[in-house]
Order: C-alpha cells, then sequence, then structure tokens
C-alpha cells in the first residue's frame, strides 16, 4: 500500500510539474465583442507592427494573437457608430488580455487581464 501511494504522490508531482508557465512566453490577446454589430480593429505595437482584425462578429471572440511587449494601441470601428473608439494597454511577457467591446451608449473599450 505503501508503495502504491509513493507511486502515486510522484505521478502527481510529474504532471503538475509540466504544468509550470514559460516566463518568457509573448504577450497575447484576443478581442471579445459584446455589441449587437460587428467591430474591426486595428491593433499598433510599440515595435511598429499592426494587426487589423475585422468584422468580429457580435457576441463572440476571437483567438488569442501574439504581440510584442511594449505599449498597444488600439482603435476600434463599429458598424452603424460614427467615429472610432480608443484603448491601450502595456504588453507584458507571459499574459494575456482580452479587448472588449463594451455594448454600452455610447460605445466603449476595455482591456482586460483575466
Amino acid at each position: 500500500m505503501k508503495v502504491l501511494f509513493s507511486v502515486l504522490v510522484i505521478l502527481i508531482a510529474f504532471s503538475l510539474s509540466g504544468c509550470s508557465n514559460d516566463p518568457d512566453a509573448p504577450p497575447k490577446f484576443r478581442v471579445q465583442n459584446l455589441r449587437l454589430t460587428d467591430a474591426s480593429l486595428q491593433v499598433k505595437t510599440s515595435g511598429g507592427n499592426t494587426i487589423n482584425i475585422n468584422n468580429v462578429k457580435p457576441g463572440s471572440v476571437s483567438a488569442y494573437q501574439e504581440v510584442a511587449e511594449g505599449i498597444v494601441e488600439i482603435t476600434v470601428s463599429i458598424q452603424n457608430e460614427p467615429g472610432d473608439f480608443k484603448a491601450s494597454f502595456v504588453a507584458v511577457n507571459n499574459k494575456t488580455f482580452t479587448i472588449v467591446v463594451n455594448n454600452t451608449t455610447p460605445p466603449t473599450v476595455a482591456v482586460v487581464n483575466p
């Protein structure tokens, strides 16, 4: 019985050690559209790269995309809404962010780090 318990403890220890996070993993973000209309985003990184995410459907969440560390500026265009809506965040390695297009009047954009 002691041997079985020891083997079980060792297996659990090895499985938990495989779940550690990589501290150098690049930052990631995704988009969640809570509005009733499509939203399109332009995401600019401090490294000068631009990522365009077009026509995010109402109520949907996009897949994660990697981004370089540093300041990330977001410009959102919302179907049937005049003007653009802006937000920004500081991307840090090993962190994930969600850009939320809120269903408010007027529309708002928030960045959350779960």
